[in-house]
């Protein structure tokens, strides 16, 4: 159920419960037609400019404008630049450090929920929840910690949120940084470094966040529950396919080799994306 495409400490975290299932759907399969590059003719527009280092586009789910997540700790609207969140003065900025994630509950409609990940103080990950005004801006006064998870390191700190098909909230994490994952985080399976983490959040009487009940390693002695898949370096984009549910993973390599890692909408979990045993389909060490 995975394919890998080659193209060219301690840890801190809420405790948690086990999560009702999500329902999901299964999207029907459809059928691509390739088209060769040379018949595409690409441009780029710009569309804004003036951020102060912008890392992500999100849509608002109620349809609304557009958002900009800027790395030093705001979200700001793209066409009137309205701040909907600013807090710098609990973001930890520079090089890999910040405001790194934005994610919306799919129950936004009538829960008013929203996930960010940053670097908090002491140099932890920290996701916390919103509750997003009628008016678009995020209510501070919300906010709730989800989940803090020790960072040895200042960089390899993943970043992306994003809620799956099935409902759940997916945490990319990177390997604690530093080179040659000096840590040794990627191939521990009781740490949450080094790993694709998915929890349920948002959940009537849970109050931080619940454990997916057929997440592969729960009730597994020595594994973290959290965990979907680990052997991983740095995280730092992964998307859904619209279509057929499909996680597509971009690893960043260490020196030679990039990586894009694909499993299946129908995976169990549990894969081993090989980190630092192999630096994609290449033995590293």
């Amino acid at each position: 159920t995975t394919t890998t495409t080659i193209a060219s400490t301690t840890t801190d975290s809420s405790s948690s419960t086990t999560a009702p299932e999500a329902s999901s759907t299964t999207a029907p399969q459809t059928t691509t037609t390739l088209v060769p590059l040379s018949e595409l003719d690409l441009r780029l527009a710009e569309v804004a400019s003036g951020f102060d280092a912008p890392l992500l586009l999100a849509a608002h789910p109620g349809g609304g404008e557009d958002l900009i997540v800027e790395q030093p700790g705001r979200i700001v609207r793209v066409d009137s630049r309205d701040v909907v969140l600013d807090i710098r003065s609990d973001v930890i900025y520079g090089g890999e450090q910040g405001l790194l994630g934005l994610a919306f509950h799919p129950g936004f409609e009538s829960n008013r929920l929203a996930y960010v990940n940053y670097i908090d103080g002491s140099g932890s990950t920290r996701i916390d929840e919103f509750e997003v005004r009628d008016d678009g801006t995020f209510d501070v006064g919300s906010r709730k910690l989800i989940i803090r998870i020790g960072q040895p390191a200042r960089n390899h700190n993943g970043g992306m949120i994003a809620f799956g098909p099935d409902g759940y909230l997916w945490i990319g994490m990177g390997d604690g940084g530093g080179s040659n994952d000096r840590y040794g985080q990627a191939q521990r399976a009781d740490t949450l470094l080094g790993a694709m983490l998915r929890i349920a959040v948002g959940v009537d009487g849970v109050d931080t966040y619940a454990i997916p009940p057929d997440n592969p390693f729960v009730d597994r002695e020595g594994v973290r529950p959290e965990i979907w898949a680990k052997g991983l370096r740095n995280t730092w984009r992964y998307c859904f396919d619209p279509e057929s549910g499909d996680l597509w993973i971009a690893d960043v390599g260490q020196k030679h080799w990039e990586e894009i890692n694909r499993a299946s909408a129908n995976s169990a979990g549990g894969e081993n994306y090989g980190w630092r045993l192999m630096e994609g389909s290449h033995c590293f060490e």
